[in-house]
């Protein structure tokens, strides 16, 4: 008797999910295809499974002006998977955007249940979204899941750039399109990776009220400059950026920023060329724009693993290095009992 789909299934999303972050960390450089205009419906013209059936995985031959490690922009990327009607009857107070690999399900589902419940800080209007691109090996085999799981949760933003770690850019620049495009009168965004721990609640007492405008805060870096050696992921090449030392930018595990500055961020980048270090080219626009990053105070947003003691996290907003099972061990208790405050 062969087994279902259902129980196929599971083992298959997780293998596809292991090949992809081996993938993802890959440091060969990958291009990303020439293609039609974006739709700005809920999915493009046919699906996105129609899409990779037509297009596959192939590949543009680089500009000659473009070193390969510089991400394709500005690009008329046509979003795949899309949610343009989220903000038009509503106007949320935060907007979450989380980073996530097309075959991470489980840990999508993870972040529902814990930090990114949308209802997890009572009388704030929160928006969880989530930022793919295309899976670079299994983007046809994944199509018709994440169109599946599209329709269930109505929560994945998708756009037909090849999902690399050197495209993460584009992720951050799709997110802020969206915001700009759909949702434009939001009163904060955060951006935040997939492997973090959050606490809403604390962002919103302790650093989201009163409303502000050219805001952004989270870990900040000052006085940082591109690595120069091939042997590190983080490798920026001169050819891409010539300075010696980046402006001030927050760190991109997580950071909050008021939702006027999605617009600005994204009008910016249409004129600058992109970096391949995400969190160091908001910090090239914000340079651009004249504005400058808030100081959170120290410790506030943790760029490192912290032990999970329930009274520590409650006064944290963020903490790295937490995955989706992490998530889910430490969440239970963490919604219990207040701690003093």
């Amino acid at each position: 008797m062969k087994p279902s789909l259902p129980l196929l299934l599971p083992p298959l999303l997780l293998s596809l999910a292991l090949l992809g972050l081996r993938v993802q960390r890959s440091e060969e450089p990958l291009t990303t295809p020439a293609l039609p205009r974006r739709v700005d419906g809920q999915h493009a013209t046919g699906t996105a499974f129609q899409w990779l059936e037509d297009h596959g995985n192939a590949t543009a031959t680089p500009a000659t002006t473009r070193h390969p490690l510089q991400p394709p922009y500005p690009h008329p990327y046509r979003f795949l998977l899309n949610e343009p009607h989220k903000c038009r009857e509503r106007t949320p107070f935060l907007v979450l955007l989380v980073v996530t690999e097309p075959g991470d399900t489980a840990g999508r589902e993870a972040i529902r249940q814990t930090w990114g419940n949308e209802s997890s800080v009572p009388g704030v209007a929160i928006l969880r979204l989530f930022l793919l691109g295309v899976h670079p090996v299994f983007g046809r085999e994944l199509g018709a899941v994440l169109e599946e799981e599209s329709r269930l949760h109505g929560d994945l933003l998708q756009q037909d750039f090849l999902d690399t770690y050197n495209n993460l850019t584009l992720k951050t620049l799709m997110g802020m399109e969206w915001v700009s495009k759909h949702c434009p009168n939001a009163t904060y965004v955060m951006k935040a990776d997939r492997d973090v721990f959050l606490n809403l609640g604390y962002l919103v007492r302790r650093f989201l009220v009163p409303p502000k405008k050219n805001f952004m805060t989270g870990y900040i870096y000052r006085n940082t400059g591109p690595i120069r050696r091939k042997a590190y992921k983080w490798y920026v090449p001169r050819e891409v950026y010539p300075k010696n030392t980046y402006p001030p930018y927050c760190g991109g595990p997580g950071y909050v920023f008021s939702g006027d500055l999605a617009t600005k961020i994204y009008q910016v980048a249409q004129t600058l060329p992109v970096i391949n270090m995400e969190d160091s080219f908001v910090g090239i626009c914000l340079h651009a724009l004249g504005i400058g990053v808030t100081r959170s105070p120290w410790g506030v947003f943790n760029m490192h693993r912290i032990q999970y003691e329930k009274c520590r996290f409650s006064r944290l907003v963020m903490v790295h290095h937490y995955q989706p099972q992490d998530l889910l061990t430490i969440w239970p208790d963490f919604q219990q009992t207040k701690c003093p405050s």
